[in-house]
C-alpha cells in the first residue's frame, strides 16, 4: 500500500510500507499522462478513420459506377431468365424517396432467387454523389445494385428508347426480361402492387 507524504524538490514522494524510498517523480507522472492521452486521442481517431473507411465500403459495394445511357442498356439487355426491376430515381424525388423501403423489402424478400434482379438508377448530378447520393444509400439500408445516370444533357434522346410514353416524371419503374420491355409504370409504386407485377413474370 502506498502513502503521500508531501513534495519536495519536484518529486512526489511515496513510499512504500516495506521501504520508506521516493518512487515516483512528478515529471514522470505528468509524462506519463501526456502519453496515455496522446494514445487515447490517435486511438479514437483510428476508430473513426475505420468507421468511415466502413461506411464508404459499405456504399461502394451498393454503388456500381456512374454510367451513359449506352451502358444502361447494356446492363439490361441480357438474355438470362432473369427479371430485371429498373427504378428511376433521385434522392431528391419525394414520392421515390417514400416508395424505396418498398422496393428494398421486396428486394430483400427475393434477393436469394437466380431469376431475379433490381436496379436503382439514380438521375441526381454526378457533383451530388458524395454529398447526397451515397449518404442516402447508407442511411436506407440500400441492398440493391445503383447506377448513378449521368447522362441528362441528353434525356430527349434516351426517355424514349425507355418507353415512349415517359413524360419524364419519377418515380418510374420498368420490368426486363430476355432484351423485352414488358411492363413500365410511372408513379410510386407500394409492395403489394410492385410483388404482384413481378410474380407475372416469375415464378412463385
Amino acid at each position: 500500500m502506498l502513502k503521500v507524504l508531501n513534495i519536495q524538490n519536484n518529486y512526489l514522494l511515496a513510499v512504500c510500507s516495506l521501504n520508506k524510498t521516493p518512487i515516483i517523480p512528478v515529471e514522470q507522472t505528468l509524462g506519463l499522462k501526456f502519453i496515455f492521452m496522446s494514445k487515447l486521442f490517435f486511438t479514437t481517431l483510428l476508430l473513426f478513420s475505420i468507421q468511415i473507411s466502413y461506411s464508404q465500403f459499405i456504399d461502394r459495394k451498393v454503388f456500381k459506377k456512374v454510367i451513359k445511357f449506352e451502358e444502361y442498356e447494356n446492363i439490361i439487355n441480357q438474355k438470362d431468365d432473369v427479371l430485371y426491376v429498373v427504378n428511376f430515381w433521385a434522392t431528391w424525388c419525394g414520392p421515390c424517396v417514400r416508395e424505396i423501403p418498398d422496393f428494398m423489402e421486396v428486394n430483400n424478400q427475393l434477393a436469394a432467387r437466380s431469376d431475379f434482379k433490381m436496379l436503382l438508377i439514380s438521375l441526381d448530378s454526378k457533383s451530388d454523389l458524395s454529398e447526397e447520393v451515397l449518404p442516402f444509400l447508407m442511411k436506407n439500408n440500400i441492398t440493391a445494385d445503383v447506377y448513378l445516370l449521368d447522362d441528362n444533357k441528353r434525356m430527349n434522346f434516351w426517355m424514349p428508347r425507355v418507353d415512349r410514353g415517359w413524360s419524364g416524371s419519377i418515380p418510374a419503374t420498368i420490368f426486363y426480361k430476355n432484351k423485352k420491355k414488358l411492363h413500365f409504370v410511372e408513379q410510386q409504386l407500394h409492395k403489394d402492387e410492385l410483388l404482384a407485377t413481378i410474380y407475372q413474370y416469375i415464378k412463385l
